[in-house]
């Protein structure tokens, strides 16, 4: 059994952590999905962007991150050296492949020890502060805290309690294993980083966390690779008429994201304007993840019943310069998903001037401004949507005027705020951390 007021110091009650612009070290948690695998597919997305651009930046400020995630291949090195700065930890956890989220809380023992072992071949102190990622990792992340004595920082990204008050029709409900995990990492975080000030509340209202253990921190967007570009070229490299009239969606195929309402609204623009049918195109770009790897054909299948397969083409997930050419070529990106923490996609897209038209969900309405830079639809009615892509798309000078208002409004983001907000986020978590030290033993630590 762990003694809490031994462990809470870390048994090194003088040494002093540094974490700041100048220097120190980061245990960086994301068990259930590596910052190496390609966003779109898997368990891989907006979570993987935020970690690998956020670690990249802190490096550059001198803090070093160490990411620790599950392996899921034999043919993986225990370490691979990211960038300059940044490391990520291989630890083996049951089966290689095979495991989908719902098997992984059964990993969660190995991915412990495999993380605490890799401090305990370090001299004393060695990580200055532990960041967990998704529920998964705040669970290890609560043990790191306990046998380490440093601050534990948790972003959730996504919470159960939310996303099953969200469902779309035929989902899976997040298990009750879940919801009890999250309550009892949010029990134990120092601090709880919040995309939005709406999931602040969410974690306030729905997992009664305290006030001052909630930071709002909105995610970035990387500004030097999605800009504008030449939408004549973007198409063309794509394989696209100039005249198209093209709507994109980006992201994960399963029910949450709702790439099913882009094609219904496709749908229900041709029967109003028959005469689009040999313009309109709807690229798709991402993979099955998810209870979507159910019925991995299901939006094939659903394009032959709607009667749209010549007008939906769909693409695997797409990486840096490519992924901003199906941005470019777009006459507005579509993010209908039935609940966002955030929403990257919608950044990245408006970053290369294309508009977006977003369900007014989550984290949306701050990713999107709605009439500047996109337009929000309440709800997922395919007739709603379709009133919402036509207008962008088939009036000129709105669709220039948000695509303004759309690049204007992704500058307002970017990762190195992102950066700041979080390092500022630790010398918080950090304040706590003593609090609740001296709270449960009298003792005082340094940290």
């Amino acid at each position: 059994m762990i003694d809490e007021s031994e462990s809470l110091t870390g048994n090194h009650p003088h040494r002093r952590h540094r974490l700041d612009r100048r220097g120190g070290r980061v245990a960086v948690l994301s068990l259930h999905t590596s910052p190496l695998a390609q966003p779109g597919t898997g368990d891989a997305g907006g979570m993987n962007v935020y970690i690998v651009q956020t670690a990249l930046r802190m490096a550059r400020r001198g803090v070093a991150v160490e990411i620790f995630t599950r392996a899921t291949s034999s043919d993986l090195p225990p370490t691979v050296e990211f960038a300059d700065g940044v490391l990520v930890r291989h630890i083996t956890a049951g089966p290689f492949e095979g495991l989908d989220k719902n098997d992984l809380p059964g990993t969660l023992c190995a991915m412990a020890a495999g993380v605490l072992r890799t401090e305990a071949e370090h001299s004393p102190g060695y990580y200055d502060m532990v960041h967990s990622h998704y529920w998964l990792s705040g669970q290890v992340g609560w043990l790191a805290r306990q046998r380490w004595g440093v601050p534990l920082v948790h972003t959730a990204h996504t919470l159960a309690r939310v996303k099953n008050l969200a469902l779309a029709k035929g989902d899976t409900p997040e298990p009750r294993m879940r919801v009890i995990g999250e309550q009892q990492v949010v029990d134990e975080a120092d601090l709880l980083i919040a995309n939005t000030g709406v999931e602040a509340q969410q974690l306030l209202r729905l997992y009664a966390a305290e006030p001052d253990q909630v930071l709002t921190v909105p995610p970035g967007v990387d500004l030097d690779r999605f800009t504008p570009g030449d939408r004549g070229a973007a198409r063309a490299r794509l394989g696209l008429p100039e005249d198209a009239l093209v709507f994109a969606f980006v992201g994960r195929i399963q029910p949450l994201k709702a790439p099913d309402v882009l094609l219904r609204a496709a749908a229900e623009l041709l029967r109003r304007e028959p005469r689009l049918r040999a313009r309109l195109v709807v690229l798709v770009v991402g993979g099955a993840s998810g209870s979507g790897l159910e019925h991995p054909t299901s939006l094939a299948d659903l394009a032959v019943e709607l009667g749209i397969t010549d007008q939906v083409r769909f693409l695997p997930p797409q990486r840096g310069e490519d992924l901003a050419t199906v941005y470019r070529a777009a006459d507005a990106v579509a993010v209908p998903s039935h609940n966002e923490s955030f929403g990257l996609v919608a950044l990245e897209a408006q970053a290369c001037g294309t508009p977006v038209v977003a369900a007014e969900v989550g984290g949306l309405p701050v990713a999107v401004a709605h009439h500047e830079s996109g337009l929000l639809v309440p709800g997922h009615e395919p007739t709603r949507w379709a009133s919402a892509l036509a207008e962008i798309g088939l009036d000129a000078p709105l669709r220039s005027r948000l695509a303004a208002g759309a690049l204007a409004h992704a500058r307002r983001f970017s990762w190195e705020r992102t950066t700041d907000a979080l390092l500022e986020g630790y010398a918080r978590a950090a304040v706590s951390f003593r609090r609740s030290v001296r709270e449960l033993t009298g003792a005082e630590v340094s940290v």
